[in-house]
Order: C-alpha cells, then structure tokens, then sequence
C-alpha cells in the first residue's frame, strides 16, 4: 500500500529532544522553542511568532485577539477544515461563508466586499495547498473597512506572494506542524503576529490570562492574572522535533516540489483532454507543494477513481466537506448557493505526496489515473 502520508525523520528529531529533557526546562518556551521563533522570524519576517500546541490554538488565539464578541461577524471561505470557523464560533461570531474560486479553492475575493455590514470584525483566508490569496486585493477591501485579515496559513509555510512569506501579510497568521504538513511535529502550530498591537497581549492569552512571559523577562516583579487565556504554549520536547524538521527544510523543501512537478508532468495529459483540472497556481504565488490535488468532473467519477486508486493499494483522499452545508452550521447560513466551494467538495481529489514516496511509484500512481480515463 503506498499510503497517504508518512511523517519523515531527519535524523537529529531523538537528539534534540534529548537535549531538551537534559537541560531541565521541557515545559513551554525552553531553548528549543526559542531557537524556532528565532528561525522563523529571521527566514520569514514575521514580527512575532509564539509555538502553539495547535494550528486550532493558533487560530483560537486569533479571534481573541481580534476581540471577537457575540453577534459579530467574520468572513470565512466555506472549502476548509472546521478549526478555521469553530475558532470564531467558539467567541460568538456569525459566520459568513464566501465561495471559491473557480481555478482553485481559495476565497474568490471579488465576492468579500458584497459580504460586509456593519457587524463584520475580521476576514479570515485560507491559502489552500500553499497557494496564496489576492493579498493585495484582500488587505486594501480590509483596510477601506478597518477590519482584521488572519491568514489560515496551515498549509502554506515557505510560500509566498508576490515575494511576501505567507502568515506575514494579514494582521495575524496561523500555522500548523501536524504530521501531514510540510514540517512536522506530530501535533505542533504557531501563531505569527505582524500588528504590533498584538505582541503583547497574544503573550498573555497563550500564558493562561497571565503575564508570566513578562516576569520571566524580569519586566514585572511578579505575574498574575491579568486577561483572559488558555494554555497555549507547547512543550519544548515538540519544539526540539520541529526543530530538526527546520534545520532541514530546504531538502525538504527541493524533494516535495520534485515529486509535485513529477505528478504534474505525468498528469497534464489528461488535464489537456479536458478529463481533469490541475492546480493553478497564479503569478503572484509560489508552490510549495504541500498537496498535489486534482479535480475530477463530477462526485461518481471522484468515487471510482479513489476506488481504482484503492484496489491498486493506493491510499488518495477527498477532504473538506462545505462549511455552509455542515450539520452544525446549515441552518445558520444564509441560503447562498457557494457553487464552487461545492464543486470541491464532490470532486477534488489529494494524492499521496511524502518526503519518501520515490519517482517510481509517482509514476505508478499516475499509470493508475491515466488507465482510469483512458
């Protein structure tokens, strides 16, 4: 079977987190969790970074610090996993679901303007597979409206617009390093905060309400209780795992994209007939080929084709189900038909895509696809 995804060891993962347990501190922010934030913020640009143990904290995080209340609203594509809405949900929020684009699943920002009232608070985007959003576009409907942007950027570490990393545009980013993502920490995610405004508080919220960041910096003789929180912050063991990961992305980074140009070249054949779509990827964006995806023409095609996949013992996944449509939120939408969010949910396809799946099976799974149309 060759499946999905298998998590892939750099070698150093064991003797980091050794080192991490030798130097007595494995709680939250020990020397390993330093080393990443300093990493990230050095590579990517971002003001300020702070390991959460999720990307779902990351984005809990989020909708704290945009101060999200009860009746607000917040402006969410529908084609994405549950965390990028529940997190607002959680603060009270009305969700308000924008549509797809028709060449791929991220946010059509031409609708965003139409979605605004007075009531709405922030718009969330979701680089799908690493690709960015019109971030231009997005940040100028934001800053003519004075609401917050959060880049759902789970997907999307080392990719860029427009020469940008992604999760240093908006005001505030979410990160996961989930065993399926590009680098890993088993469960693992970062929050990135670009505003200011924020540094200090997102301190407080991730330290369970307190300012013990701030003590520990010898800022305040003493910490207490001073805002709400939870506690967000990941034990340094994780950190030590991901670090190794970091130490190593480029090779990471160069072998992903060389098994996601593998697929694209085996496939586009059959993307030129018209049986299949391929990822756009527009020229404000990079690919770092988190996923490769494809899209079939309609959901009993999608279905035979996993199945064919399947009796050839290969494991390819359909995700993300419509928001909009979901048992817990379809009586709270609005009515809107979303077409294209729709479109992906029957009819996208992920196939595997792993630091250690070799050129010989990429070709094999594509011989599969092929064979399956023609």
């Amino acid at each position: 079977m060759i499946p999905f995804n298998k998590p892939y060891l750099t070698g150093k993962e064991t003797e980091y987190i050794k080192k991490s347990v030798l130097s007595g501190k494995i709680s939250g922010d020990g020397i390993y969790t330093k080393k990443c934030n300093l990493f990230f913020e050095e590579k990517y640009k971002f003001k300020k970074v702070l390991l959460t143990t999720s990307c779902t904290d990351a984005l809990e995080m989020c909708a704290i610090l945009s101060n999200i209340q009860p009746g607000d609203e917040v402006i969410i594509p529908s084609y994405t996993f549950v965390s990028t809405a529940n997190a607002f949900v959680l603060r009270g929020a009305k969700i308000v679901f924008a549509d797809s684009r028709k060449e791929n699943p991220n946010i059509d920002e031409t609708q965003i303007e139409q979605l605004i009232t007075k009531n709405t608070k922030a718009i969330v985007v979701v680089h799908y597979a690493g690709i960015a959003c019109n971030m231009d576009t997005i940040m100028a409907i934001a800053n003519k409206y004075n609401l917050i942007v959060i880049e759902d950027a789970a997907q999307a570490i080392d990719s860029f617009y427009n020469g940008r990393a992604l999760g240093s545009i908006g005001h505030l980013a979410a990160f996961s390093f989930h065993e399926t993502k590009n680098v890993i920490s088993g469960e693992g995610g970062m929050i990135a905060i670009n505003d200011e405004r924020f540094i200090k508080r997102a301190e407080i919220i991730r330290e369970k309400g307190t300012n013990r960041s701030a003590f520990f910096r010898g800022e305040v003789d003493k910490y207490g209780w001073v805002d709400i929180g939870s506690s967000f912050l990941p034990s340094d063991i994780i950190a030590a795992f991901l670090y190794a990961q970091l130490e190593n992305i480029i090779d990471i980074q160069n072998k992903r994209k060389k098994i996601w140009d593998t697929y694209y070249q085996n496939l586009i054949p059959l993307a030129n007939k018209g049986f299949i779509k391929l990822p756009f990827i527009p020229d404000f964006a990079t690919n770092n080929a988190h996923m490769f995806y494809l899209v079939c023409r309609n959901i009993e095609e999608r279905t035979g084709l996993i199945h064919k996949l399947k009796e050839e013992n290969i494991n390819a996944v359909f995700h993300y189900l419509s928001l909009h449509k979901s048992p817990y939120y379809k009586d709270k939408h609005d009515g809107r038909n979303l077409n294209f969010t729709d479109m992906y949910t029957d009819c996208l396809v992920r196939l595997p895509l792993f630091y250690e799946l070799d050129n010989i099976n990429v070709k094999r799974i594509c011989k599969v696809i092929n064979d399956f149309y023609l």
